[in-house]
Parts: C-alpha cells; sequence; structure tokens
C-alpha cells in the first residue's frame, strides 16, 4: 500500500511531539517523490531518507533529528548477501527470481528495500526486525540452494553496472534523451509523461521539455534508470552528442 501524505504528516507529528525518532517503512520511488513533494512541509520534523546504500531507490523516512533529540538512532535496515551454495549448478538468477522467493515467504515488499544482483549473487536490503527470519527461511530460489547472512561488506555488489553510451539529440530535453535511450518513437517517450512514469533525480517529472543536466538521474517505470552524463560536441549536422551512463 502506497503512503500517503496524510500519513507522513501524522509520522512527522508523532516524533515532533514525543521527542522520538519515527521510521516509515521502505518507499518506492512514487512514494518518496510525494514526499519530496512536500518536503518543505514536513522539514520541522527533521526529516532524512535512507535507503542503506547510495544509489539504493526505495528508501525510508526517518523523522526527528539529533540536533533537536539530543541523541542519534541509525535506521533499522539489515544487508544481507545471499549466495548460492554451489555455484558450478546454480541457475540463472535475476531481481525477480530474488523478489519472488522474498514473496513466496509471506513478506511484505514495504519491507524490503533495493535487492542488487550480480553473477547469480544479491545484496538485499531488508527491516532489521525480518533479517534473522530470511536468513533462516530463504534457502532455495528456483532450483538454486543458497546461503543467506548478514552483511557490512555491501560495497562490491551494489556498486553500479553502468553502460556508456553516446546518443544524438536535438537538444537535452528529458524526452528526446529518453527517446534515444530505449530507441522509443517520439509518441511513445511522451506518453510516458502524463502516465507519471518518469522520475527525474528522485521526482515525478510530467514536465516532457524539461532540460537535462549533467549529472542528473532519469527513472522510468518499466524501463529503467540511467545518468545524464553530459553534453559532447556537436555533430556536423549540428545535432547535441551526450553521454549517459544506462544501469545495468
Amino acid at each position: 500500500m502506497e503512503i500517503t501524505i496524510q500519513r507522513l504528516r501524522e509520522l512527522a507529528d508523532r516524533s515532533y511531539a514525543s521527542g522520538q525518532y519515527i521510521f516509515t517503512d521502505f518507499l518506492s520511488v512514487a512514494a518518496l517523490s510525494l514526499y519530496y513533494e512536500n518536503e518543505k512541509e514536513l522539514k520541522y520534523a527533521g526529516p532524512l531518507v535512507y535507503g542503506g546504500c547510495e544509489i539504493a531507490e526505495r528508501k525510508m523516512i526517518r523523522f526527528g533529528n539529533e540536533e533537536e533529540l539530543g541523541y542519534s538512532v541509525d535506521f533499522p535496515i539489515a544487508a544481507l548477501s545471499v549466495r548460492p551454495l554451489s555455484k558450478k549448478f546454480a541457475d540463472e538468477l535475476n531481481h525477480r527470481d530474488f523478489l519472488g522467493a522474498l514473496m513466496n515467504l509471506g513478506i511484505k515488499r514495504e519491507l524490503l528495500g533495493d535487492i542488487f544482483v550480480r553473477e547469480n549473487e544479491a545484496c538485499l536490503f531488508c527491516k532489521d526486525a525480518i533479517a534473522d527470519f530470511i536468513a533462516e527461511n530463504l534457502t532455495r530460489i528456483k532450483h538454486t540452494s543458497v546461503k543467506v547472512e548478514r552483511t557490512e561488506d555491501t560495497e562490491a555488489l551494489t556498486a553500479p553496472n553502468l553502460e556508456e553510451k553516446v546518443i544524438q539529440v536535438s537538444s537535452p530535453r528529458i524526452d528526446a534523451v529518453i527517446s534515444k535511450v530505449w530507441s522509443l518513437s517520439r509518441q511513445d517517450a511522451l506518453e510516458l509523461f502524463p502516465q507519471e512514469k518518469v522520475y527525474l533525480n528522485g521526482r515525478s517529472c510530467t514536465e516532457n521539455a524539461k532540460k537535462l543536466s549533467a549529472g542528473d538521474i532519469i527513472s522510468v517505470r518499466g524501463k529503467g534508470r540511467f545518468i545524464f552524463a553530459e553534453e559532447l560536441s556537436l555533430s556536423k549536422k549540428g545535432k547535441q552528442n551526450c553521454k549517459v551512463e544506462i544501469y545495468r
């Protein structure tokens, strides 16, 4: 169930009135966009957003800050490594396989953060309260037996796997860049915006003519995510060469 702005207000008010830290569950990109739209309104409660690592898309919000409360509390997020017991006989495992196995354990999606998969291994973030349950009960994914354990060494598996690509556009408008990155027709790219499937730096973007700047991160539901790295030189025909980095 997606969180509402009214629910966020309630959590912020409770934290402020009680002098205690209050945490949300993991929120989707769409729910976080709703928060960002109302961020100024909730600023009085000292909110902080975190998902376990720098590039996480699913994140929690913590209301309350150390300056006001006089103490600090870490986010209740655990990192788990999931590895096949035998790589030689392991199935080809992808994000959907790992997520499906977790759902089959009866775990709600809001208790789980991002799942990073690389070479049949995964690093997944979850609420600390269910970490031990997952470690004890997630023993098989498809036909592959796996071992799950808590880890603090998340850097290797969460480091982004980026594919560099140079595209040519008339201008670095977000609709034109999306069209080139995923080989969409102009009309198909334009339809993504009123459907609210496009997110720019974590915020919903309905302005298809928005010009991108170096470092912008664009997510499109159902497609993926990429970084607009930089504008390069003009082509001989006056087109703008741009470098993008696509998450794989």
